[in-house]
């Protein structure tokens, strides 16, 4: 098993024109292609999808009054503005917020301060604008370049070939390949910082990314995925506890667990579930860690291999192995899979002793270790006790400020032109005032007509339509 080569992305057809001049992050396309096969009937989903097969359909999201979230959302802020006593010594209503859904105006901060992204801004200012100005190393800028428009090429922040999204896309995954050269580009890792960016900015979404990849997930994006190989044996033996038909069915049919697993884990269900149901478990996920993604992981093998009536459909091996590819809608629905995730007893301790018998087992069999990655942290709370903040790096600080051009003068400036302007009427007589001028009204009455805005017609790229079936992470 080895990375994704540069033969293995899909050339960027329809320009000669780079996301970057010498690979350094140079201006956009001025007419950029467009990704998805979206035409100007589509209509955008509430998370911003235009089609394909993640846009969200009702059946499948729940919807939440807008009072409760207004309440949670108010609960959301005070745990943000009070960090560390929260993840201190309340840790457990913590993880029950996040357990219901953490509300969407707030996700994208309180993910970067579940992982510790926040700490790590602070405390390297001006490390990522560093690694954006490095023109990065050739060969990974190609792989990268040519992998862009395969990430979410349905959803509007990445629809379109050389936009914004692709762009900071391209900054983020460039700037992670100069922090671990050792380590360079994954495949897998381009969906992970695509789903970051739909939720903060660059900045925040690459140190996100540099958490995940090093506590959450460590040694899944190396070069050999030793880490995965190991975590699919991990997978196999807790299915044994949980599901022993599903367990039995698989090993019969000789399906090992690196064939149906590999994605799931590595993009961490990014690209296998709805995407109201990604967001509830990325939310429990940065919580409490890995522990999640095998709950998931479970509960689908559960739901569709776990009783003799399933295993009627799935009677080879191919059909097996598209039964899990083809998970049916109501298993993957937000509401059912949450609950069978919570409720489903499988915790760190069951991972970590099941990692000690796998790592002894990997070392008789191939004589050495798999990996040498860190240890991996499970969750915020792990993650925040292994790097105490100091409660500086924790403050919230105004990300954008504007200055507004009708902003009122200070006052010590507004006397002084005040003082001038008295002495200037008494001096020459009653100032002449002139009749005010006609301005036109910028703000039309609401009985003025609103001219309409002329649809325009999206190009389409068939290139991605078909760019899933040469997806590889093996």
């Amino acid at each position: 098993m080895a990375k994704t080569e540069q033969g293995n992305g899909l050339q960027m057809r329809g320009s000669s024109e780079k996301l970057t001049e010498n690979g350094n992050g140079g201006s956009p396309a001025p007419d950029p292609e467009v990704n998805g096969n979206i035409t100007e009937d589509r209509q955008v989903d509430k998370y911003g999808f235009l089609g394909g097969a993640q846009q969200t359909s009702g059946e499948l999201t729940e919807e939440i009054p807008i009072v409760v979230l207004r309440q949670r959302e108010a609960k959301w802020l005070e745990m943000l503005n009070s960090w560390d006593k929260w993840m201190a010594k309340n840790h457990k209503k913590v993880k029950e917020r996040c357990q219901k859904g953490i509300p969407p105006s707030l996700r994208g901060r309180a993910w970067l301060y579940l992982t510790g992204g926040k700490v790590k801004r602070e405390q390297n200012q001006g490390k990522f604008e560093e690694l954006d100005n490095k023109p990065g190393e050739p060969n990974w800028v190609d792989v990268i370049e040519r992998d862009l428009h395969r990430q979410f090429p349905f959803h509007e922040m990445f629809a379109a070939r050389g936009g914004h999204g692709q762009q900071d896309l391209f900054r983020v995954l460039k700037a992670y390949t100069l922090h671990r050269p050792e380590e360079g580009y994954c495949q897998a890792q381009a969906p992970i910082a695509a789903v970051l960016l739909m939720h903060m900015p660059a900045e925040d979404a690459f140190w996100v990314l540099v958490q995940i990849c090093e506590k959450y997930l460590p040694g899944y994006y190396s070069k050999e995925l030793e880490a995965i190989q190991l975590d699919g044996e991990i997978l196999n033996a807790l299915l044994r506890k949980v599901s022993p038909v599903a367990h039995r069915h698989l090993k019969n049919q000789k399906l090992e667990p690196i064939l149906y697993m590999t994605e799931w884990f590595m993009c961490a269900f990014s690209r296998s579930l709805p995407w109201a149901s990604v967001l509830r478990v990325w939310d429990m996920f940065l919580c409490e860690g890995v522990k999640i993604l095998f709950r998931v992981a479970l509960v689908l093998l559960k739901c569709t291999l776990g009783s003799q009536e399933k295993l009627k459909a799935c009677q080879g091996f191919y059909e097996t192995l598209e039964s899990l590819r083809t998970i049916k809608p109501q298993y993957m629905k937000e509401g059912f899979l949450v609950h069978e995730i919570i409720e489903l007893s499988v915790s760190e301790k069951d991972i970590e002793k099941e990692h000690l018998t796998q790592l002894r087992r990997w070392k008789e069999n191939r004589g050495e270790a798999p990996c040498k990655s860190p240890p991996r942290m499970h969750g915020a709370k792990a993650i925040m006790a292994a790097e105490p903040p100091s409660r500086l790096d924790l403050r919230q600080k105004p990300t954008i400020i504007v200055e507004s051009p009708l902003a009122s003068k200070t006052d010590g400036v507004q006397a002084e032109e005040t003082r001038k302007s008295r002495t200037t009427v008494q001096d020459n007589g009653p100032a002449v005032i002139p009749p005010p001028k006609e301005f036109a009204n910028p703000y039309p009455a609401h009985s003025d007509p609103v001219p309409l805005l002329k649809p325009t017609t999206l190009q389409v790229s068939k290139e991605s339509l078909s760019s899933e079936e040469h997806d590889t992470y093996l």
